[in-house]
């Protein structure tokens, strides 16, 4: 929005979890994208939506409305993160009893269970939106430092930022999925938060993860055939 002040942006949300201060061109709604898109369609030259991880229960029917909200040469873009995540450290030896391998099994067996998927990898996003009917379609990974472990200055930057909000939002992202739909105690919710925390934060970890990306484009309209001249 501030980059293009000229476009009207809205932006949803299923909780009222919205800034104080955004631009003048920014409209915040209310609203679950599960549910019948309200919009117009072909009101929208581009859609962008990420992180609904675990929440949406028919990827194929959002996938579906993105279409029919999006202009005739429309663009989207989607995206989320891995969830296995990774060692730099050659000495670290990511098995199957590691925490970061059993934080994506554990993450799968929640996404089975609810049927809302967790997973994203082998190229998924892109299946989506080919059978959308969406072209030009082309999927991307992202390689995401967790903590200030890297030496590079933006990679550190960038690590810090996403491990202190990993490390902050870690208790409450787990504690539904583990407590009310794989029927965890507290305590052993606790004490899985607190291992996956202290191993990621650890610099001799040198975590990292990936996120996937794939933007694509909706065709444009076919021209009329100008009528044969007589």
């Amino acid at each position: 929005a501030d980059e293009y002040p000229s476009a009207n942006v809205i932006a949803t949300d299923i909780t009222p979890t919205q800034p104080s201060f955004v631009p003048p061109n920014v409209e915040f709604q209310i609203d679950d994208a599960q549910l019948e898109w309200t919009f117009e369609p072909e009101s929208f030259d581009f859609i962008h939506i990420r992180y609904l991880q675990g929440t949406i229960g028919d990827w194929d029917r959002l996938y579906s409305q993105m279409y029919k909200a999006l202009k005739p040469g429309g663009w989207f873009q989607h995206i989320e993160p891995d969830l296995q995540m990774l060692s730099q450290n050659p000495e670290i030896k990511v098995d199957d009893e590691h925490i970061f391998t059993r934080w994506a099994k554990i993450f799968t067996q929640v996404g089975e269970t609810i049927g809302c998927t967790f997973d994203f990898s082998n190229g998924k996003l892109s299946t989506l939106a080919k059978d959308a009917g969406f072209v030009s379609v082309t999927p991307q990974t992202h390689k995401i430092p967790i903590g200030r472990w890297p030496k590079d200055k933006k990679k550190k930057e960038l690590g810090t930022f996403v491990g202190l909000s990993f490390s902050q939002a870690l208790d409450g992202f787990v504690k539904l999925p583990l407590c009310e739909i794989l029927k965890w105690s507290p305590e052993e919710m606790q004490l899985f938060a607190a291992e996956m925390r202290k191993v990621l934060m650890n610099p001799k970890t040198q975590a990292f993860g990936h996120v996937f990306s794939v933007y694509g484009q909706k065709p444009e309209r076919p021209k009329e055939s100008s009528p044969a001249a007589e």
